[in-house]
């Protein structure tokens, strides 16, 4: 006798399609990010080889769209560690810049120290749990170095371009544009805004600011990020500026290194951008000019240097305190101090009791 067959139930329509899913629970699937093979024993000639499964190429975690620029059909994800040791000499001293809603810190180490697995989960959990936002100097700072001032760099390393409003139309036109090459780096720091990194060698620090504000006047990029001390944000760490976490993301395009002839982009602004000054009206004296924050801060650096406070002291306070409403404030810190420090040495030499006077004059930040 011939053993019944055993009927199985009839399935829905809408279900025939998952008839070949195996059932929950089996041991032998995949584990999530694990490489997928494809192919089978009836189909061996599918199974040419494993991959990690990848979320398409145009797309990003976050449904951002990913421009690619032209010639650079397929862009590379990159690590935070990949990012420090494709950009930088091992050797190269960089300053690490980590800022939160209440403090700014700053290291400068070597670019083979932050490329360390203890320093980047160091880097992480500041990150993770204190809610840090991570910047690294995009160019190298003198041996001798403790503080990132234009005296300070040694060596360019990069151009860069912070588009910070409409960034995907921003990208296209300079997709489409051959007043630049193509950048080397495209790192997407939050919600339709980006950067553009070219690597680059023989370029001063003066030639490289001048094109750096022209390539911000001619593409619309943030004017503020146009000074050769500039941080800018690794890949691989979230973005802690917004309510909503964003992960900073970078896609790599090319390892070229790019001279300053391969911008033919002129560094002078065109006529039509020089706007003729309007000539400022004369306040009245019965209604004297309010202070300015950066007068504030001027006016207490001063105060503080006369009574004696350590300038990093002083300038730590400043940042602190400035840290909502600029873009580097360690470096607006450090500048005001400096500058402080300046007249009140001319000070002293003109007339050394002057320095004293008016001490004790507003608040502190």
């Amino acid at each position: 006798m011939r053993a019944r067959k055993r009927r199985r139930a009839a399935l829905p329509r809408h279900q025939k399609q998952y008839r070949g899913l195996a059932p929950g629970g089996r041991s032998d699937r995949a584990q999530a990010g694990a490489a997928v093979c494809l192919g089978s024993r009836r189909n061996p000639r599918l199974r040419s080889r494993c991959r990690s499964l990848r979320l398409p190429g145009n797309l990003s975690e976050t449904g951002d769209p990913v421009v690619t620029p032209p010639g650079q059909e397929n862009p590379k994800a990159v690590s935070s560690t990949e990012y420090i040791q494709e950009n930088f000499r091992p050797s190269d001293r960089l300053a690490i810049l980590l800022r939160n809603r209440a403090h700014t810190v700053q290291r400068i180490v070597s670019a083979a120290r932050i490329a360390e697995p203890s320093f980047e989960e160091w880097l992480h959990d500041k990150n993770d749990k204190e809610l840090y936002d991570i910047y690294v100097g995009m160019n190298a700072l003198k041996p001798g170095a403790r503080t990132r001032t234009k005296e300070d760099i040694h060596t360019v390393r990069h151009l860069y371009l912070d588009l910070d409003e409409d960034g995907p139309a921003a990208l296209r036109r300079i997709r489409e544009s051959n007043l630049v090459p193509p950048a080397n780096y495209t790192i997407n720091t939050s919600p339709s805004k980006y950067q553009l990194v070219w690597r680059v060698e023989n370029v001063s620090p003066v030639q490289a600011e001048a094109m750096l504000r022209a390539m911000a006047r001619t593409f619309g990029g943030d004017p503020a990020a146009t000074d050769s001390t500039r941080v800018l944000r690794i890949p691989g760490f979230k973005n802690r500026k917004y309510e909503t976490e964003f992960l900073v993301q970078a896609e790599k395009h090319s390892d070229r290194v790019h001279q300053l002839l391969d911008f033919p982009l002129g560094t002078e602004p065109s006529q039509s951008e020089v706007r003729p000054r309007r000539p400022r009206p004369t306040p009245r004296l019965s209604e004297p000019r309010p202070l300015t924050q950066s007068e504030h801060d001027w006016a207490y650096a001063k105060r503080a240097l006369a009574r004696g406070d350590d300038p990093e002291e002083i300038v730590r306070r400043i940042a602190d305190y400035r840290a909502d409403d600029k873009h580097d404030p360690l470096y607006y810190a450090r500048l005001t101090v400096s500058k402080a420090q300046a007249e009140a040495r001319a000070s002293r030499e003109r007339t050394p009791s002057a320095w004293t006077a008016g001490r004790d004059l507003n608040r502190d930040p």
